[in-house]
């Protein structure tokens, strides 16, 4: 495979800690949140993510009680340094849509991949990047292009999970580490960045 063009976004700093100046947004789900609010902190022109739940019925979600809905993120992007196209293009480069049953160790509903679009303009942006992937791979791509949703928050404990300095319980070592150190842990453990990697080569864009 080549490497993918939007990768040079990779490597400059981000536009903005909170919200970019002239924000649209994205709304994906990739598997666990705390991964995918990772990934695109580290892209240059996207704002503040937000873990959360959306696409279910089940009213005020929760972790833990997320009824129907799935996992996602909310990426807040400066489209006049980032193209939703390109949020897209990532997003998908950084799951396995491959897979109908979850992502990675983590199985079931909450945990599958779907991108959500505002409006029939990203809805065409988003099959037309999704198509594109179908013919990079050579295979069926099962992640659905879905009307956006009401979007849940999750609680304030799963937000900037990955870099987080609280201390929380890990059984594995039987003593409290920063919740950034069973991020890494958690991530290496799952087997993401490995599948990810299988399945795009060197166009998997967070994989370091």
């Amino acid at each position: 495979m080549t490497r993918f063009p939007s990768l040079a976004l990779l490597a400059l700093p981000l536009f903005s800690a909170t919200a970019p100046a002239q924000a649209e947004t994205a709304i994906v789900a990739g598997g666990c949140f705390w991964c995918v609010e990772a990934d695109f902190e580290s892209v240059e022109g996207v704002g503040d993510v937000v873990s959360g739940f959306s696409g279910g019925t089940t009213p005020d979600p929760e972790y833990g009680r997320s009824g129907d809905h799935i996992e996602v993120v909310r990426i807040p992007f400066d489209e006049s340094v980032i193209s939703y196209r390109q949020i897209v293009d990532l997003f998908l480069r950084s799951v396995d849509p491959l897979d109908a049953g979850g992502q990675f160790c983590d199985r079931g509903l909450e945990y599958t991949t779907a991108i959500f679009t505002d409006g029939p303009e990203q809805r065409a942006v988003a099959e037309a990047a999704v198509a594109a992937a179908e013919e990079e791979l050579g295979q069926e791509i099962v992640t659905p292009v879905r009307d956006a949703s009401e979007f849940y928050p999750v609680g304030e404990y799963h937000q900037d999970y990955y870099k987080s300095d609280d201390r929380i319980a890990f059984s594995s070592v039987g003593f409290a580490v920063p919740k950034s150190v069973a991020y890494t842990r958690y991530r290496e453990g799952c087997g993401r960045d490995a599948r990810v990697v299988e399945v795009w080569g060197e166009d998997a864009p967070f994989v370091k």
